[in-house]
């Protein structure tokens, strides 16, 4: 009996968390490496590009994104797309025995949500409904369910670019984060219009030469250069402990909507294993974020210095002001 499609889906979205989660320890252990011996990249520094770890993290990472993207292909967004907080517990687990950096007891409650999520999310994923062509994507894109879908996303993408932004973007990060993930939504399953094309002409039914897979390219590309441009501006205005679990919550949430209105990736499912998903999906996001809060844990390192003088019988700070008097015993 061959493996099934959702299976194969499975183990590739589970190996692109395993790569991506590896690969930022990866490059961090070379980032670090690099800073010892040059300039930090933290404050300009390009050393790290002549240290061969980072690049090891770099390729690992473009391994997972691969892997990511021919899971798409597989399985459904419903299923694909949750697995990616996967990646985050990989890359907490790890840094804590490579990194030494510490893993409180509530990150390890979110890592549990996470995997208890995830598993509830496999076992009433549903299957996908086979496709032999970029015709049938294409049709499936252009039924009046999706096209409000499309229409609503790029009237409130408009919406948020022309009137929000402006006015709120430096003050509320759900104006960047919205346009990212509504953007973000789009793009998935463009990308997995294209992987299906890919597909299909490796298995020797020529997809290539059709306009509708270099109109799925088109959106595709399109939509991976705004959102990485308003992700950017997003992570350069707010804190990158928020705006993570955020932009997940809203990304994955946007995503399984638009995958399941344009593939339909629900349908035959009872209504018992369609509230087992969303139960799973809540686990996912609650575990995202609470392993996303316990980075602000530790106190932040002081931002000055203070030099302490010892004169006499105390101690002294800069400002001369005797802080601690030491008194020495008259007994011998």
């Amino acid at each position: 009996m061959g493996v099934s499609e959702n299976t194969t889906g499975l183990i590739l979205a589970v190996a692109s968390s395993a790569f991506i989660g590896s690969s930022f320890i990866l490059k961090k252990k070379g980032l670090k490496r690099a800073g010892a011996s040059g300039i930090r990249a933290g404050v300009g520094g390009y050393t790290y590009l002549l240290e061969p770890l980072w690049w090891v993290g770099m390729v690992t990472m473009i391994l997972g994104e691969v892997a990511n993207f021919v899971a798409y292909v597989y399985a459904p967004a419903v299923l694909v797309t949750p697995l990616g907080a996967l990646s985050i517990i990989i890359s907490a687990i790890l840094a804590h025995f490579m990194l030494n950096e510490r893993l409180p007891r509530m990150g390890v409650l979110g890592c549990v949500s996470c995997i208890v999520g995830s598993v509830i999310i496999v076992l009433h994923a549903p299957q996908e409904q086979p496709l032999n062509s970029v015709e049938e994507v294409w049709n499936l894109a252009t039924q009046p369910a999706f096209l409000i879908y499309i229409a609503a996303t790029v009237s409130t993408v408009l919406a948020l670019v022309i009137h929000f932004e402006p006015r709120f973007g430096q003050t509320n990060m759900l104006v960047y984060l919205g346009i990212c993930s509504l953007m973000g939504s789009i793009t998935v399953v463009s990308i997995k219009a294209i992987g299906i094309a890919i597909k299909l002409t490796l298995d020797g039914i020529n997809q290539i030469t059709c306009p509708q897979t270099w109109l799925f390219i088109t959106v595709a590309a399109i939509c991976v250069i705004t959102q990485l441009n308003y992700l950017n501006k997003a992570l350069d205005t707010y804190n990158a402990a928020v705006v993570s679990p955020v932009y997940y919550v809203m990304f994955t949430t946007l995503t399984i909507v638009a995958s399941a209105i344009m593939f339909k990736d629900w349908e035959g499912q009872d209504a018992s294993s369609i509230a087992s998903e969303i139960c799973g999906f809540i686990t996912v996001l609650t575990g995202t974020i609470i392993l996303h809060s316990t980075r602000d844990q530790e106190p932040p390192p002081s931002s000055g210095t203070v030099t302490w003088y010892v004169r006499g019988d105390s101690f002294k700070n800069l400002n001369g002001e005797h802080l601690l008097h030491i008194h020495e015993s008259e007994e011998r």
